[in-house]
C-alpha cells in the first residue's frame, strides 16, 4: 500500500490537502471548542503548544497522514482529519479524528463530503483493504454517518480512553475494500 500522493484531494465543494504547520493555529481554536470536545477524547485543557508538538511528531512518523479540509469556494480551512496505523503490510488504516470545526459549516453535509473523499483516497489511491474508526457511543451524529457511508459495527472497545477523568468506550466500525465498491455501484 502506498502512503499516498502528496498533492490535495477535491470535491465539488472541498479540498483535503496535507496539513501544513501554519494550520495548527486553526487547530487549536477549533479543538477549544465544546461541540468539538464533547465527541473526542481530547484534554480541555489542550492548548496550541500540545497540538504543534502532536503536530510534528505526526509528520515524522510513516503511518501518519494528516489532512486539513479547506472549503474550495472561499479557500478557508474548516476541518481536520487524521489518518494512523497506515500498514502497508495489512493494506489497513485507521481514521482516527475527522471533524468540521467551524460552526457556520455544521449540518451543510462537509463531513459527509469529507469522508467520500478519504474513503476514495483510501480505497483507490491507497489500495486499502481495510478502513477502520471508532466513536464515543454519544457521538450520534458520527454514527448515523457512518453507518450511511456503509461502516460495519465491530463492538465496543472497552475503556478505551479517558474523558474528563473517567475511563470512556469507543465503538468501532469499519470497512473493507469489496464493500467500498459495491457501496459505489449503488450510488450510480
Amino acid at each position: 500500500m502506498d502512503r499516498g500522493r502528496r498533492y490535495p484531494m477535491e470535491s465539488q465543494n472541498l479540498t483535503l490537502r496535507e496539513s501544513v504547520f501554519p494550520d495548527c493555529i486553526f487547530f487549536a481554536e477549533w479543538e477549544s471548542k465544546s461541540f468539538i470536545q464533547d465527541n473526542f477524547t481530547m484534554s480541555q485543557t489542550r492548548d496550541y503548544e500540545e497540538i504543534v508538538k502532536e503536530f510534528v511528531i505526526r509528520e515524522l512518523e510513516k503511518d501518519k497522514k494528516q489532512f486539513t479540509i479547506v472549503l474550495r469556494e472561499e479557500d478557508r480551512p474548516i476541518g481536520r482529519v487524521y489518518l494512523s496505523r497506515i500498514d502497508t503490510c495489512s493494506d489497513s488504516l485507521d481514521i482516527t479524528r475527522i471533524y468540521i470545526g467551524e460552526e457556520d459549516c455544521l449540518g451543510k453535509g462537509y463531513g459527509e463530503e469529507a469522508m467520500r473523499v478519504l474513503l476514495e483516497y483510501a480505497f483507490i489511491q491507497l489500495h486499502a483493504e481495510r478502513v477502520t474508526l471508532d466513536h464515543v457511543p454519544t457521538n450520534y451524529r458520527a454514527a448515523s454517518l457512518y453507518q450511511k457511508l456503509g461502516f460495519h459495527y465491530e463492538g465496543v472497545l472497552r475503556h478505551a480512553g479517558r474523558k474528563d477523568g473517567k475511563y470512556v468506550d469507543f465503538h468501532l466500525l469499519s470497512m473493507l475494500r469489496a464493500e467500498y465498491y459495491e457501496n459505489c455501484k449503488r450510488l450510480l
